[in-house]
């Protein structure tokens, strides 16, 4: 039996950044100060400036990084926030901590992401904001959405939590909005030892506490250095994949031109999906499906949007199946990933 291959693979990338990253945590752990201190100061300079947003602020995980931004736009009880239909629980949820409440729109096929003509028909009188989804790694058509917001007087939030690094138009993902949503869970492109996250903003606002530990902006700005570096790995990882199943019965993910995808995941979609999932299961490789159920039709929402029909969402969600993608995945990986999928 050949050895299995993970969706992805932290201690790999500990093992290439070493002892860079031991280095870093042991500066941190002999300074004594372990909340509040210099590393946080300096990741939060340092991802502005990556990102090209006038500030940051690291905080506790990429949902306290979504709740707190619409809580500081002033979002409550009676308003409305569209966000996408076919994303991660955490973006309609951070709406409902406000006490607002969620309102689904479908997305482009192609993208995964939310689609410009279905968040302007979803706009209704309470609709105070939109929070943009950067699915997979790849920018929401932000032109659009921006434009739509600016004439309708809407906050937008982007959720960049897949999307570090992503550009659209030559602007990074995170500086086109009134808020950027960064989340840096250990399976992102930039990844903690833990929970951390981040947000990029335009103007002052009243703070929270919700810490971005020492150790983890000093593990991060280790990495935040070979970030340019990783994801231009994970496009080469993409490109091979494109090459190798190229003509196979799959519809491989799309990229906008008018931006450049980082691949967080790598999504294809597939009638035969469960089939296929369980052929590279037997092989030991690793797939997931995100996401398996759109946010309307979980159990949370599904009472309050029973009549609501957003066909491309539910649609994706029967056919998706990320594979195995990170910086250190090699070509011998990716060639025997793509003969499963092949033969399945």
């Amino acid at each position: 039996m050949k050895p299995p291959i993970p969706m992805v693979d932290p201690a790999a990338e500990y093992r290439a950044l070493k002892g860079e990253i031991d280095a870093a945590v042991s500066r941190v752990l002999a300074s004594g100060r372990y909340v509040l201190g210099p590393e946080g100061e300096a990741l939060e300079r340092e991802l502005a400036a990556f990102t090209g947003a006038p500030h940051a602020v690291g905080v506790n995980s990429g949902t306290d990084a979504l709740h707190f931004a619409l809580v500081a736009a002033g979002i409550g009880p009676g308003d409305e926030v569209i966000v996408p239909s076919f994303t991660f629980f955490a973006t309609a949820e951070a709406v409902s901590y406000t006490g607002a409440t969620p309102v689904f729109a479908d997305i482009d096929s192609p993208t995964f992401n939310l689609s410009p003509a279905s968040f302007e028909k979803t706009i209704t009188a309470k609709t105070r904001a939109v929070i943009a989804v950067h699915l997979f790694g790849q920018s929401a058509a932000l032109d659009e959405i921006s434009r739509i917001c600016t004439e309708r007087d809407l906050i937008l939030v982007e959720d960049c939590a897949q999307a570090l690094g992503a550009d659209y138009k030559g602007r990074r993902a995170g500086s086109w909005g009134d808020f950027g949503c960064f989340s840096f869970y250990p399976t992102k492109n930039l990844a903690a030892v833990g929970d951390a996250g981040l947000v990029t903003y335009l103007h002052e606002r009243v703070g929270w506490n919700s810490r971005l530990d020492e150790l983890q902006a000093a593990v991060l700005r280790v990495k935040l250095r070979k970030l340019d570096e990783f994801n231009a790995a994970r496009r080469r990882v993409a490109q091979r994949y494109r090459e190798r199943l190229a003509g196979a019965a799959l519809e491989l993910p799309a990229e906008d031109a008018r931006g450049t995808h980082v691949y967080h995941q790598f999504t294809i979609r597939a009638e035969r999906r469960d089939a296929i999932r369980e052929a590279l299961a037997r092989q030991g490789i690793a797939s997931s499906i995100f996401y398996p159920l759109p946010l309307h039709r979980q159990p949370a929402y599904a009472a309050a949007n029973a009549g609501l029909a957003l066909p491309v969402s539910e649609a994706v969600a029967k056919t998706v199946l990320s594979l195995p993608i990170h910086p250190l995945l090699d070509d011998a990986a990716v060639d025997r990933i793509c003969q499963v999928l092949r033969s399945a």
